[in-house]
């Protein structure tokens, strides 16, 4: 995979992902996040380029949906997906539990906001 730089931090994470892409539904867990997008494995393969829908529930208990996200890059089971439709008032709350993050987690535990692979650090 050639290198990119993303806009966003990445912060790890491990909760459970509900996605629907038509009639088909998975279900995950989520590995990391950022405001803009997340990475996760599931029971359901996705390839580059599909939409899913997306429910999160994040650590803290708090269920944030996602009505549309675009697979960006998937290997096997694991993949990772960028918010494409998002309401204000989730993505308020997203970047709320976010913040948090920042202030949690120590600097040697956030991924950084470029990527040469996409394997689990």
């Amino acid at each position: 995979m050639p290198f990119s730089i993303r806009s966003f931090q990445r912060f790890p994470v491990y909760c459970s992902a509900a996605y629907s892409v038509g009639p088909f539904q998975g279900q995950g867990t989520v590995w990391n996040l950022s405001c803009t997008g997340w990475r996760l494995s599931g029971d359901l393969p996705m390839r580059p380029g599909e939409t899913l829908s997306l429910t999160v529930t994040l650590p803290n208990e708090q269920h944030i949906e996602i009505p549309e996200a675009v697979v960006r890059w998937s290997r096997g089971q694991e993949f990772a997906v960028e918010n494409i439709s998002i309401e204000p008032h989730t993505q308020a709350r997203l970047r709320h539990y976010v913040k948090r993050l920042v202030r949690i987690l120590p600097e040697g535990s956030r991924q950084g906001t470029h990527d040469s692979n996409h394997s689990r650090r």
